[in-house]
C-alpha cells in the first residue's frame, strides 16, 4: 500500500492528464510514484492537501460522506461575517440547485495563517476575513457556492487537513509519503484494516 500527502498548487489540475488537452498542468509533473491516484479532488483555483493512493478502499472510504471524515480549508472570503452568515453557515446553506448543506464547523481566524504567497495574488476591492470551515461532506466547489450563498465570495481556498493529516511542512508542489503511524490513525479512523503488504522501496 501507498499513501502520499501532496500539496497541490494553485492552477494544477487534480489529475494526471488534462482531460481538454489545453496544455495545463497536472499531477504527471508533479509525482514520480507510480499507480497511484488522488482521493477526491481540488479544483483548478484552489490549493492545498491531496491524498494520493494505490487502495481503492481507501479512496472510496476518503471520498464517501458516509464514513464522516473531516476535512478542514482555510477560506479567504470578500467581505466580514457577521453572527447571521456564520450561523447559515454552520447549520446548512441551500445553495442554488436546491441542496442544502449539511451542517459544518465555521470560525473566523483571528489572524491570517501564515501560508505561501499566491500566484497570482487573490484581489479584493474591500475587506476580507480568513475563515476555517470544516466539512464531512464534499460536493463538487462547495465551499465557494456556501460562501457565495451567505455574500461572502471566496477569493482563496486552502485545504489544510484531511481526518488526521495536514499540510504541516509541504510547500506548494512537494509531496512525502505518509508515516506508519499516519496510515495506522487514517485506516483506523475510517474502520479499515490496514493491508498486511508492505509498501515499496522509497
Amino acid at each position: 500500500m501507498t499513501l502520499l500527502l501532496f500539496n497541490k498548487p494553485y492552477g494544477v489540475l487534480s489529475s494526471f492528464t488534462d482531460p481538454d488537452d489545453l496544455g495545463r498542468p497536472t499531477l504527471k509533473q508533479y509525482i514520480p510514484v507510480p499507480r497511484v491516484y488522488p482521493a477526491g479532488r481540488l479544483d483548478l483555483r484552489s490549493e492545498g492537501l491531496l491524498l494520493l493512493t494505490d487502495d481503492g478502499r481507501l479512496i472510496h472510504r476518503i471520498t464517501h460522506p458516509r464514513y464522516k471524515l473531516p476535512k478542514v480549508y482555510w477560506v479567504l472570503v470578500e467581505g466580514v461575517p457577521d453572527r447571521h452568515a456564520l450561523a447559515r453557515l454552520q447549520q446548512g446553506v441551500r445553495l442554488k440547485d436546491g441542496y442544502v448543506t449539511r451542517p459544518a464547523r465555521v470560525v473566523v481566524m483571528p489572524q491570517a495563517p501564515h501560508v505561501w504567497p499566491r500566484n497570482p495574488p487573490a484581489r479584493s476591492r474591500g475587506p476580507t476575513t480568513w475563515l476555517q470551515i470544516t466539512l464531512w461532506e464534499g460536493k463538487k466547489h462547495q465551499v465557494r457556492k456556501m460562501t457565495a450563498a451567505v455574500g461572502l465570495p471566496t477569493l482563496r481556498l486552502i485545504r489544510w487537513a484531511i481526518g488526521p493529516l495536514t499540510l504541516h511542512g509541504l510547500q506548494p508542489g512537494q509531496w512525502r509519503y505518509a508515516t506508519p503511524s499516519e496510515e495506522a490513525r487514517l485506516y483506523r479512523l475510517l474502520r479499515l484494516p490496514m493491508p498486511r503488504h508492505g509498501k515499496p522501496a522509497r
